[in-house]
């Protein structure tokens, strides 16, 4: 299988998942011209998104036996100017509720009404920028409410479609990284969660350039700006068990 993955310059295959990690969210692109995927990919990486390439062959072998919880860590499938495009989409539409994303080579009504019939979200003309790539994602999630819930925690508000959490109503800008880490707690609200955990989920599990103890700074500056911003830290870490976000209430009753 030919399966590039953001952030791995070898060509050795991916590493294995292993039991209980989660799995984390990323953009899937499919073409058959390598040169394209990689350009792509690339770009995905400096906005900070993880993404993976796969040749339409490959795709359909991994689409059709991957489980669950992979296809529920898809944010979006880009779906490159090759000839099996409807077919690829279809599928996809049978598994899946991430918008689907055509790029075009050159413009052509015919083409681009059979991409909208068989069922994609949106059409662009190449060139396009991974950002306005990006936003038009989550533009069509906006649309379509696939990830518009938040979890409130008192006067936290916090998004997973992308948004900046609010307190008190009122945006909580943080870095790309920072705001994952949150959605991801918010998300595991229930339980504990840990730092391999959410390593896991903000960067993958295929990024071998980045060490997993880059979570506790980054937690560690997401807590500075939650206390400053709540008047509590909300973000409590108990060895050997993880870490939990919690409500103010149920901060002081972990104080008491």
């Amino acid at each position: 299988m030919i399966l590039k993955l953001l952030s791995s310059d070898s060509e050795s295959a991916p590493r294995t998942q292993e039991p209980g990690k989660q799995i984390a969210t990323m953009i899937i692109l499919v073409d058959d011209r390598l040169d394209v995927t990689d350009a792509y990919r690339a770009s995905f990486g400096r906005e900070g998104i993880s993404a993976a390439s796969f040749t339409p062959l490959d795709f359909d072998n991994w689409f059709h036996s991957t489980s669950g919880p992979d296809l529920a860590a898809v944010e979006a499938f880009i779906l490159g100017d090759f000839h099996q495009r409807e077919t690829v989409t279809r599928a996809i539409k049978t598994r899946s509720e991430a918008p689907a994303i055509a790029l075009n080579d050159a413009i052509g009504l015919e083409a681009t009404l059979k991409l909208f019939a068989a069922g994609v979200d949106d059409v662009v003309r190449k060139p396009v920028h991974a950002r306005e790539i990006i936003a038009r994602i989550g533009a069509i999630r906006r649309r379509t409410s696939l990830l518009s819930k938040s979890t409130d925690l008192g006067e936290l508000r916090v998004f997973n479609d992308g948004r900046d959490p609010e307190v008190g109503g009122r945006a909580l800008m943080l870095p790309r990284r920072e705001r994952r880490i949150l959605e991801y707690l918010a998300d595991n609200r229930n339980r504990r969660v840990s730092r391999n955990q959410i390593f896991n989920a903000v960067y993958g599990l295929f990024d071998e350039e980045v060490e997993e103890s880059v979570v506790e700074s980054h937690i560690s500056k997401l807590r500075k700006k939650l206390r400053h911003a709540l008047g509590y830290d909300p973000i409590d870490t108990k060895r050997y068990l993880g870490y939990q976000i919690l409500s103010r209430e149920q901060a002081a009753s972990e104080a008491a």
